[in-house]
């Protein structure tokens, strides 16, 4: 009996391990060209639902009308950027797994580097300026007198 179960939960691992396909076999287009390229659009867009899915690889509904979306443009004709343009200024640039690059995307990551860079600028100029101020002088032999007078006072 104990091999029976663990020769099944090595099957069930084993299938477990395979990549899922979300999209339905109605969504198939039959042109096996035009399908390649809806493939490797859905692959590059993001479900709005899970968010860090494709929505070639979600089951949820919304990347499922994705899905038939891309498909459907791609059979009116439409370019690979046309279709990507379409989704993207109906949901936004969060819909791209890839962020095209931009102002918008260079401030993003570049502002943890820059800020990094002003605090060590900041740090070498605070420590440069600490350094050069002139040192107290001591106190003469008249003023520790009369501080001396003060303080037993």
């Amino acid at each position: 009996m104990r091999e029976i179960v663990a020769g099944l939960t090595l099957l069930l691992v084993l299938f477990a391990s395979f990549p899922a396909s979300a999209f339905n076999p109605d969504e198939v287009l039959k042109d096996p060209v035009l399908e390649q390229r809806a493939r490797n659009l859905t692959s590059q867009l993001r479900c709005m639902v899970c968010q860090n899915q494709s929505i070639d690889d979600s089951n949820a509904e919304l990347a499922r009308d994705l899905r038939v979306l891309v498909r459907d443009r791609l059979v009116q004709g439409d370019s690979d950027k046309a279709v990507i343009d379409y989704v993207v200024s109906r949901y936004g640039e969060f819909v791209l797994l890839k962020p095209r690059l931009s102002l918008r995307t260079i401030l993003l990551w570049g502002a943890p580097i820059g800020l990094t860079l002003a605090g060590i600028f900041a740090v070498f100029v605070f420590s440069r300026r600490r350094a050069t101020q002139q040192q107290p002088q001591k106190l003469s032999a008249d003023e520790e007198m009369r501080i001396r007078n003060l303080i037993e006072k």
